[in-house]
């Protein structure tokens, strides 16, 4: 007997999903915290492990959090009475468990952010707090003062930790970004001793083995694995962490006695969770995983698929048990997974991309090309609503990762070096070529859709190729590779020095694979454009601009603006409406039954 297909995923399951982030097991393994956002407002939780009770902690200045499998946000007291939080105001506070007033560990001042706090004892000095201060300054706190450690000779430092009296951090130098060439860098407590270790490649993630050597993750050998001393613990063609993106990521975590290291694997975007001894490397479970913290017998960690809503989880490493402590999306996603599919893997001649497909009891639309941003990025297979959103209406979607994505070795990302807006758009138009012949969809009833860098790539294959696809759907798309070099903020504001060349040499290369410098070339393909109009990343005059020049040349581009909104919606009502805009532009582009 068949069964309904069920209904359409409803828009309201979609948005205002509440995140978990950053899960840290206390120094004696019984209490777990984990950063949440409820009503918009940052949250501490810690839970007891054994009575299962839970608090929750705020700041009146508010908390600063991470998103997905970021971190940097907070740290344990070693005594575990007390963490250290970066507040809202930028500032490090120390807030007791036991419900006394938070005091002030540093304060950054002048509208400065501190991030990734990382607490240690040291011999001599009690509980010492290293951190960072604007991604370019490493500081320290004993609670009673703070000084500088780094001399400032780096662009940008990230993750400190300290093994004895001695601080680790990494350090890059533009017009590298930290996963082209990144070093590690180290001074003593009292700011000499200073020590520089280059490697071959990009180190991210330094922390201390527990019999005080240094651990950490670099892509030497091609692969980002994670390496002890001078020598890769895990040597494989398999990466153990994704691109530097942001501070405080957690894709390893050793055992108390150092004799197990538990790590992540991505298999060409698809995730499991492994343990590595001397007697070899057991899997302890699939999925996509981050933010590792193992104390005692207990190892915490985010774990999500394409069928797992976020959770997170700790696993007893002893008797093998795995609780799950809490969810992020609605409950009501948990029934609707169990009949999703995993997604098909895809090799297009060098192009890797993964196949989500479309509900088959819902009548055919065709093909959602989706590109992620970045372009130094990937879409590994997480939970992510708006997939099952689309695939529950039919559509199948498509998820490519052109040269450029991580995921797949260090020489497949850095092939876009110099060539953005050449390799990642032949490497999309080769995706879609696919998507026709193995009969997904035809030219009428493909979408390609991107955000950021994926809107760019998204943009420019539409224009290259307008006879493969029906119409093009982008958010905060850039438009103008010379302007973003000029305007984007600090951390990516020379990233198109290596991704296209320098200024102003290869000013016509930028000019030649920016969409505002061809308008005409859209006059056959309508375009959806979503900005927010306060977007410190790519400027929302990007998509004015286009828009403008667009239409001059006889174009269809319709552009809406969300007012106060960044890189990415955030309000629950933009959300929404950016779902059903972009449903109503697919039922204008592909009316229904032309799949």
């Amino acid at each position: 007997m068949q069964h309904p297909a069920p209904l359409p995923v409803p828009v309201e399951l979609c948005v205002g999903q509440r995140e978990l982030s950053e899960p840290r097991l206390s120094p004696d393994g019984s209490l777990l915290g984990w950063m949440t956002v409820r009503a918009g407002m940052a949250v501490l939780v810690v839970a007891d492990l054994e009575s299962e009770g839970r608090r929750s902690y705020v700041l009146e200045a508010g908390l600063r959090t991470a998103r997905g499998m970021g971190g940097g946000a907070w740290d344990w007291m070693p005594d575990g009475r007390a963490v250290v939080a970066v507040g809202g105001d930028g500032d490090l506070w120390r807030i007791p468990l036991d419900g006394t007033a938070p005091t002030s560990e540093c304060r950054t001042g002048d509208g400065r952010a501190a991030s990734s706090p990382s607490v240690a004892v040291v011999e001599g000095r009690g509980a010492v707090t290293v951190f960072v201060v604007e991604q370019a300054e490493v500081w320290a706190s004993d609670g009673a003062r703070s000084w500088r450690l780094d001399d400032g000779s780096a662009d940008f430092v990230a993750d400190p930790c300290l093994i004895a009296d001695r601080v680790w951090w990494t350090a890059w130098d533009v017009p590298a970004m930290p996963w082209d060439a990144a070093r590690l860098e180290s001074v003593t407590l009292d700011g000499d001793g200073r020590m520089v270790e280059e490697g071959s490649g990009s180190v991210q993630q330094p922390r201390p083995h527990p019999d005080g050597g240094l651990t950490c993750v670099r892509d030497d050998t091609g692969w980002n694995n994670v390496w002890r001393g001078g020598t890769a613990v895990v040597a494989e063609s398999v990466e153990h962490a994704g691109p530097a993106w942001g501070p405080g990521a957690r894709n390893f975590a050793w055992s108390p006695d150092g004799s197990r290291l538990a790590f992540t694997r991505n298999e060409a975007g698809f995730g499991r969770l492994c343990v590595w001894s001397v007697d070899g490397v057991v899997e302890l479970g699939r999925g996509v995983h981050g933010q590792l913290s193992w104390r005692g017998s207990r190892l915490a960690a985010l774990r999500t698929g394409a069928r797992t809503p976020t959770q997170l989880i700790v696993v007893d490493t002893a008797a093998g048990d795995r609780q799950v402590v809490d969810v992020g999306p609605d409950s009501a996603w948990a029934e609707r997974c169990v009949s999703m599919p995993e997604p098909e893997a895809w090799n297009v001649g060098a192009v890797h991309a993964r196949v989500y497909s479309a509900d088959p009891g819902r009548p055919a639309r065709g093909a959602l090309v989706w590109l992620h941003g970045g372009p130094t990025d990937q879409w590994q297979v997480t939970f992510m609503p708006r997939i099952e959103y689309w695939r529950s209406r039919g559509w199948h979607v498509v998820v490519p990762d052109h040269r450029g994505s991580t995921g797949h070795g260090r020489a497949y990302t850095q092939a876009l070096r110099g060539r953005w807006g050449e390799l990642d758009v032949d490497d999309t138009l080769a995706v879609i070529g696919a998507v026709h012949e193995r009969g997904l969809a035809e030219p009428r009833s493909t979408v390609v859709l991107g955000g950021s860098a994926g809107g760019f790539t998204a943009l420019e294959a539409a224009c290259r190729r307008p006879d493969l696809v029906a119409g093009v759907a982008v958010a905060y798309p850039v438009t103008d590779l010379a302007d973003l070099s000029a305007r984007s903020h600090r951390f990516e504001a020379h990233y198109t020095v290596g991704l296209v060349g320098p200024l102003p040499e290869t000013r016509r290369l930028h000019d030649e694979r920016s969409p505002v410098c061809h308008p005409e070339r859209f006059a056959g393909v309508p375009v959806l454009i979503l900005h927010g109009d306060a977007d410190p990343v790519v400027p929302v005059d990007h998509s004015r601009a286009f828009a403008a020049a667009a239409r001059a040349a006889g174009a269809d581009v319709t552009l809406h603006e969300y007012p106060g909104e960044g890189h990415g919606f955030r309000d629950v009502a933009h959300q929404r409406d950016e779902y059903l805009r972009i449903g109503s532009f697919l039922d204008r582009v592909v009316p229904d039954g032309q799949g």
